[in-house]
């Protein structure tokens, strides 16, 4: 019997037939061809009679054995909105199910190659995750007679493979936990995605001590990290060689972890002798058991999700950070978030004129030329992104100092501790990033390396006088309009309610 698979695109729909195969013995499958097709303009019951046609009749094994072939053919002209994925396994269970997918997608004008898991719509692994596998005229998925599974497109190049060749390999099978697993006849796991992990991990799923979950924003250099430590759980945003931390979590009693796992509850903590020894629990689960761990691409927070059946759809339980700005890049770089959670570019603070339109204004450019370059101080500003202080117990000046002299320095933070007796401690950035407002009196002050010329005579800085009075007309402005529409609203009551009592009388 044959399965076919609709995938609509905007304009685009890609049609995939797969051909039963002859022979009764199931042991080698078949190898399978998956074409990319434009469908003709179609009324909309037609289309929406064939979408559900074809959704009843996907049906997918949970694991397909050696001697297997899949290809996907890479359309010749390049579109973002052309998405061809073949789905070749999926788990028996209650929705929403884990399925496995051969993708070819369109990224940064060229196609990508790789293979893909599912849990329901939530891509929860991908082979190309770390180093994607461009291709043009294929995509093919190969799992060898001698147990090698491997992604290979024009002339037979390989873009990925497991390495398995010659290790007794059966079969590739999708586990009810979404674990995709190479065995061997005795069910011995020889290769698992378990032990690559990418941004996501699943419910009973294992992470050991040194390792880490990575996701990657669009159009930055930057790069998040979810990493597992000796004496904590830390988020990291990574940029050259700069590392940052941006929330940390740490045992009692200086704790060391050995390992943590998702459990239905929450994300367990283990010590070497795999006795728990913290657990960051969810809330507002409803009794459904967590799916998965994720971080997030875009805002780079880690939350737990569960799956509502109301809303047939992901929910977070919990999630690290819940204020927009303790996000490390909630505003462009060179910006700052304010008290009420709105951006404010400090390019348009500077009387630099011939900016463009980014934040830094150029601020970023001839760090080495010492003479050429200043700090600007801006008070009641902090930064969300955390590492070990440059040094300890030393003046503001010599702080400034420490970051001219540095060519790759773009910023300090300097801490005296709210009551002014704490260890006078630097610290030095490479970028502008995860700067925020804070309340007066914190004992901190934040500094940028910027052109010299920005300050004024006596210190003065007129990015700082300005970025203080932005930052008030903003938060201002949106203060008045909660109480504009508040005002707003009680005097059309009252007004109702003297037109009801002046009907009463009449």
């Amino acid at each position: 019997m044959s399965s076919l698979f609709l995938f609509p695109s905007f304009h685009h729909f890609f049609l995939v037939k797969q051909y039963p195969f002859a022979r009764e013995k199931q042991r080698f499958a078949p190898k399978v061809k998956f074409r990319f097709c434009n469908f003709p303009v179609m009324k909309l019951h037609q289309l929406v009679f064939l979408v559900l046609l074809l959704a009843n009749q996907v049906c997918c094994k949970t694991y397909i054995h050696v001697d297997y072939s899949l290809a996907v053919e890479v359309p010749s002209e390049y579109s973002v909105e052309l998405l061809g994925r073949a789905f070749l396994m999926e788990t028996d269970q209650m929705e929403p199910d884990f399925r496995v997918a051969l993708s070819v997608e369109p990224i940064e004008g060229k196609y990508s190659c790789s293979l893909e898991v599912f849990l329901g719509d939530v891509k929860v692994w991908n082979s190309g995750h770390y180093s994607r596998f461009y291709t043009s005229d294929k995509c093919v998925l190969a799992l060898t007679k001698d147990g090698d599974l491997h992604l290979k497109g024009s002339n037979d190049r390989i873009g990925w493979r497991t390495g398995t060749s010659g290790q007794g390999v059966e079969r590739l099978q999708i586990l009810k936990t979404g674990n995709l697993v190479l065995v061997d006849a005795l069910n011995r796991i020889k290769w698992q995605s378990f032990n690559f992990p990418t941004d996501v991990m699943l419910w009973g799923q294992r992470l050991n001590v040194a390792t880490r979950l990575t996701s990657f924003p669009t159009n930055s250099t930057a790069f998040y990290s979810f990493e597992i430590q000796h004496n904590k759980i830390a988020l990291y945003l990574s940029s050259g060689k700069w590392n940052y931390s941006y929330w940390e979590f740490q045992p009692t009693k200086n704790r060391n972890i050995t390992f943590i796992e998702l459990g239905s509850k929450g994300l367990e903590i283990f010590n070497d002798k795999y006795k728990k020894i913290a657990q960051i629990l969810s809330f507002g689960m409803q009794f459904q058991p967590l799916r998965f761990l994720a971080l997030g691409n875009k805002t780079g927070n880690m939350g737990l999700y569960f799956y509502s059946p109301e809303k047939r759809s992901f929910e977070a339980a919990f999630q690290a950070l819940n204020t927009t700005c303790d996000l490390p890049l909630a505003c462009r770089p060179y910006g700052i978030c304010t008290l009420s959670n709105a951006c404010s570019c400090i390019r348009l603070l500077t009387a630099k004129k011939g900016a463009g339109s980014d934040c830094n204004g150029g601020f970023s450019e001839g760090f080495c030329d010492r003479e050429q370059q200043e700090m600007l101080e801006l008070s009641g500003v902090s930064s969300v992104l955390r590492t070990a202080p440059t040094r300890v117990n030393v003046s503001k000046e010599v702080c400034e100092n420490l970051c001219l002299q540095d060519c790759k320095c773009a910023a300090a933070l300097y801490s005296t501790g709210k009551d002014g007796t704490s260890s006078r401690e630097c610290f030095t950035y490479g970028l502008v990033s995860g700067v925020k407002q804070v309340e007066s009196g914190a004992g901190l002050t934040y500094m940028v390396k910027v052109p010299k010329g920005t300050q004024v005579s006596h210190g003065k800085s007129n990015v700082k006088k300005w970025v203080l009075v932005m930052v008030g007309v903003i938060d201002g402005f949106i203060i008045l309009l909660v109480f504009g529409g508040l005002g707003y609203y009680l005097v059309q009551r009252r007004r109702r309610r003297n037109t009801l009592a002046s009907d009463n009388n009449t």
